[in-house]
């Protein structure tokens, strides 16, 4: 089978390779999936080029772990009804050496979620990472995963990205009033029409402009630069409100701790690589499932050819507009 494979971490153009591999075979409670289109995320760009610093886990890696396709064979204790059904799939690469970035892929059957035939495997391949994490963002706060967030208002910060735009999504099929962020006028549109009720630009005026908009406050915040908006976030939550944050454009982060004892507010950070499976697949189904009912998915920038799996990769280090996506078949 072809697959992209490196063997090191460095440059995308210096160490992925396309290769004939021997076809990877599904183990106990597995399935093999024909991988049509495979998701590129940014922490799989950084695994590959080594920005953690952690080196290389295995010998070789087939990257991604997001995808979309046909299930092909499966492993023992899997039931053949799921033989030719069409699905997504995640976490193919978290702690896993072969991801979808080949003709064929093996995950675990709790990693994959069967969809409609309405919906696109284009976006469907691109729900893992960046859904999971913005399912996760809307549901956990204030404790409890909690499903109805009926006429709360929820900020999120950053909804013209991937993560943003699926958690307004996730927001508005869970019944809030949901506002949204971005950095620049063009990407407004972008967070309209992932169903965002208003849009601010995420400058000094935020404050201002959500207070006077509502001023009870914001129930809770998704937030994805955590170190510069603290204190903004703090401003303008609700006693007893929440942030769930999922990244920060600096770490160490310092917080303003007394002010945040006194609201009362909760914190949730999070790594999609370590939510619970439970967590993983109620996402995955609610995603599956907003796809079905029309909702419309994430912008895409580019689709790359398998054998242009470096390109894509650039595509995420310069931060090129919409999501880059690599066509297996």
């Amino acid at each position: 089978m072809k697959a992209a494979v490196y063997f090191e971490q460095g440059p995308a153009a210096e160490v992925l390779q396309i290769q004939d591999i021997e076809e990877i075979i599904p183990l106990e409670n597995e399935v093999q999936i024909e991988i049509y289109y495979s998701g590129v995320n940014p922490g799989e760009v950084k695994k590959r080029a080594d920005t953690f610093g952690v080196g290389m886990p295995y010998d070789k890696i087939i990257p991604h772990s997001d995808g979309a396709g046909y299930v092909r064979s499966i492993g023992s204790n899997v039931d053949k009804k799921w033989i030719g059904k069409k699905v997504l799939c995640f976490g193919a690469q978290s702690y896993r050496q072969f991801g979808t970035a080949s003709e064929y892929c093996c995950v675990p059957l709790s990693n994959v979620v069967e969809i409609a035939e309405n919906v696109d495997l284009k976006q469907a391949a691109q729900m893992g990472i960046p859904g999971i994490t913005a399912h996760r963002s809307i549901h956990v706060g204030g404790g409890e995963l909690r499903q109805d967030r009926t006429n709360q208002l929820v900020l999120v910060q950053g909804g013209s990205g991937a993560v943003g735009q699926c958690a307004i999504a996730m927001a508005k099929k869970s019944g809030a009033i949901v506002v949204a962020t971005v950095r620049k006028e063009a990407d407004m549109k972008i967070a309209i029409s992932a169903g965002a009720d208003k849009v601010y630009m995420a400058d000094d005026q935020l404050k201002k402009n959500v207070l006077s908009a509502y001023p009870e406050g914001v129930d809770h915040i998704v937030e994805v630069a955590f170190a510069a908006n603290i204190e903004t976030d703090l401003a303008i939550l609700k006693q007893g409100g929440s942030i769930a944050t999922y990244a920060s454009n600096q770490s160490p982060a310092s917080i303003p701790f007394w002010p945040l004892v006194f609201s009362n507010i909760s914190i949730h950070f999070l790594g999609s690589d370590d939510f619970s499976d439970t967590s993983k697949q109620t996402a995955a189904n609610d995603l599956a499932a907003a796809l079905a009912e029309g909702w419309q998915g994430l912008e895409i920038g580019n689709i790359y050819e398998l054998q242009e799996i470096h390109k894509a990769h650039l595509h995420i280090e310069n931060k090129k507009v919409g999501r880059a996506l690599v066509k297996v078949r």
